[in-house]
């Protein structure tokens, strides 16, 4: 439920009658005094990890703090940075390892902020799998993206095993069939999504999580709200509004996580509640940790992150912190 006060409804009062007037003048879409529209693009289809973007919306945290915003989730996995590029939509909520490579690329995309603060990444084995280094010689799928690549290596690598002698195939979006099926030894995954479903499916203890960060990877934010260097210089303002908007969601969302639950299932018709808190409560710390505020971007673990990500091939040359990223 939506509870509005006199003191929301009084700015919100404000903001349309300035919007009403600069149309009136010939002004196009509202301006610095007025509400924007912006298309905010999602990484992935909507789950627990949004929960933030939805209470923002559902709470009019986005009108009240000067921007419209238009959630849409991607139709592919290039979806967001395309968009961003073509102007279709101001921000994108991007994973790093996909900001990277498109800076790679070429394309001058900025991460602004943090929507969680640790990796999300696995690798997620059967249980007779004791450690990442018995998969020398076995069969571990990975969807067929670079990250996948990167963090199997790494957690082979920091368990003291050879990334080399580790059987990979490509099993594309299937690591939850593969696995259950028992067609492979391990997946790469997230321990987030994946992981809670197989847990639910299979039962407990029958597979085994190893998490990137806890072999040999950093801690850093696995997913960025991104925006254009041209979006970053000529509407700041709207980025900021933006940022505001989503921190007053999440900050909501965090401190009642049932009713976040609940609208995200309201709003995307589809998902299962149950499957959605316990996604949830899996996620918990990893939204905040380490940060002083939600959705900061901390340039040690940047730095951290960006070499890791060329020591283990995710790109080739060391992503430049202080370009990728806008530090405050």
């Amino acid at each position: 439920m939506v509870r509005h006060t006199a003191a929301v409804r009084l700015p919100l009062l404000l903001t349309l009658v300035g919007a009403l007037a600069l149309g009136a003048a010939g002004g196009g879409a509202a301006g610095r005094g007025g509400t924007d529209d912006a298309t905010l693009v999602l990484d992935f289809t909507p789950n627990a990890v949004h929960v933030g973007v939805y209470t923002a919306l559902a709470r009019q945290f986005d009108d009240a703090e000067g921007v419209k915003l238009r959630v849409r989730a991607p139709s592919s996995s290039t979806d967001s940075v395309r968009l961003l590029q073509s102007g279709r939509a101001e921000l994108a909520i991007l994973d790093i390892a996909d900001l990277a490579l498109a800076r790679q690329q070429g394309r001058d995309v900025v991460g602004v902020m943090a929507l969680v603060q640790q990796p999300l990444a696995a690798v997620i084995a059967q249980r007779g799998v004791r450690t990442p280094k018995q998969l020398e010689g076995r069969r571990a799928g990975v969807a067929g993206l670079p990250s996948d690549v990167a963090v199997l290596r790494s957690v082979v690598a920091g368990a003291g095993g050879d990334p080399d002698r580790v059987d990979q195939v490509t099993i594309g979006f299937n690591a939850v069939p593969a696995l259950l099926g028992r067609r492979v030894a391990a997946a790469t995954a997230f321990w987030n999504a994946e992981g809670v479903a197989l847990k639910k499916r299979g039962g407990p203890g029958r597979f085994r999580e190893f998490r990137v960060d806890d072999f040999g990877a950093p801690s850093y934010p696995e997913l960025v709200l991104c925006v254009t260097r041209e979006t970053l210089r000529d509407d700041p303002e709207l980025v900021d509004a933006t940022i505001a908007a989503l921190r007053r969601g999440y900050e909501e969302a965090l401190k009642d996580p049932e009713l976040a639950a609940e609208t995200l299932v309201r709003r995307n018709r589809g998902l299962d509640r149950a499957l959605v808190l316990d996604e949830l409560r899996a996620l918990g710390p990893a939204f905040t940790s380490g940060a002083r505020r939600y959705g900061e971007l901390d340039r040690g673990r940047l730095q951290a992150w960006a070499r890791w990500a060329t020591e283990f091939g995710l790109v080739r040359e060391r992503p430049d912190v202080e370009r990728a990223f806008r530090l405050r």
